[in-house]
């Protein structure tokens, strides 16, 4: 392959649904309301965390961060792409493309790795009670979120550099509404088995792994929680972790019906499906916990009464 040849593309189109104008249409309207909800949501949920001193602890530490990641992961495509929807030919500059490719996947690998780690938090809440303060100290959260980012966007960085140092020969028909890695890898015209064997570790390692962890909590939480004697023990013990098996059945349950579904000829399902677990699922994280935990909305009714401003605020004291 000539040098001319891999240098030929420096935008890509963005193919989307253009066939279909007035479904774009109307999908502009529902994405700008879900994204508007996400951001006023997530907002919300970080600016309570910060506020109330009621939820300066692990768990609503770990809930800021995957509520910080949702604004950033949906902001990384969707003003665009709303953008794109109004035009009759989407394109997308080479670095665009770029950035947009890496932070997508690095903030995907990320939630998938912070669940994990919330699954800890309330296994430990609930089967090690009396060493929770010692184990769950305000060092170890920092360095279980540093962790979470951290792999989530090397993984990224990675994978980025392996494909596009690949060529693409004048290739620039991405047939997606964003920049996928895997919409982007089907553009190449070199060797891409290093990138397929990359691509399956990396979903095995922050995928699979995390998924594998987040059960085997579960398993050990719900067999404490049936060791409760009281009715209303196992009820308060199973509610602070209700909200987060929620949002992973969600999370895990999309990702399945999205990658294991059987493959067939309608390209636009998949990618509407693609847009669902990109647009949809980040925006009922902050319905989820606002309805299933009490703390939450104590705290948003305190705000809205002016309550939450006058409170003392400490210095994460780490409590159940």
């Amino acid at each position: 392959m000539n040098g001319a040849n891999q240098t030929v593309v420096t935008e890509f189109v963005m193919l989307g649904l253009h066939d279909h104008h007035d479904l774009e249409m109307v999908l502009f309207v529902l994405c700008l309301g879900i994204y508007s909800m996400n951001m006023l949501g997530n907002a919300l949920l970080i600016g309570l965390n910060i506020l109330d001193p009621r939820l300066h602890t692990p768990m609503y530490f770990f809930l800021s961060n995957l509520a910080l990641m949702d604004i950033c992961g949906t902001s990384s495509f969707v003003p665009l792409m709303l953008v794109h929807f109004l035009e009759t030919q989407s394109t997308i500059s080479f670095p665009g493309c770029a950035l947009q490719m890496y932070l997508s996947l690095a903030l995907g690998s990320t939630e998938c790795v912070l669940l994990a780690t919330m699954a800890c938090d309330r296994y430990v809440a609930i089967c090690q009670p009396l060493l929770y303060s010692e184990l769950m100290s305000w060092q170890m959260c920092m360095w279980m979120a540093v962790l979470s980012w951290g792999a989530g966007f090397a993984n990224s960085l990675l994978q980025s550099i392996l494909t596009w140092s690949l060529p693409f020969c004048g290739h620039n028909v991405i047939n997606h509404f964003f920049c996928e890695i895997l919409a982007v890898l089907k553009l190449v015209c070199g060797d891409i088995s290093l990138n397929t064997l990359l691509t399956v570790v990396s979903a095995a390692v922050l995928t699979l792994a995390p998924l594998l962890l987040i059960l085997l909590s579960y398993v050990f939480i719900l067999t404490a929680i049936l060791r409760v004697p009281s009715a209303a023990g196992r009820h308060k013990a199973f509610s602070t972790c209700s909200a987060h098996l929620t949002v992973v059945v969600i999370f895990y349950g999309t990702i399945s019906f999205m990658y294991f579904k059987p493959k067939g000829k309608d390209l636009n399902l998949d990618k509407l499906l693609a847009l669902f677990y990109g647009v949809v699922t980040p925006s009922l994280n902050p319905i989820i916990y606002s309805l299933r935990n009490a703390e939450v909305k104590a705290a948003a009714i305190a705000l809205l009464r002016g309550d939450l401003f006058s409170r003392k605020m400490p210095r994460f004291p780490v409590v159940l």
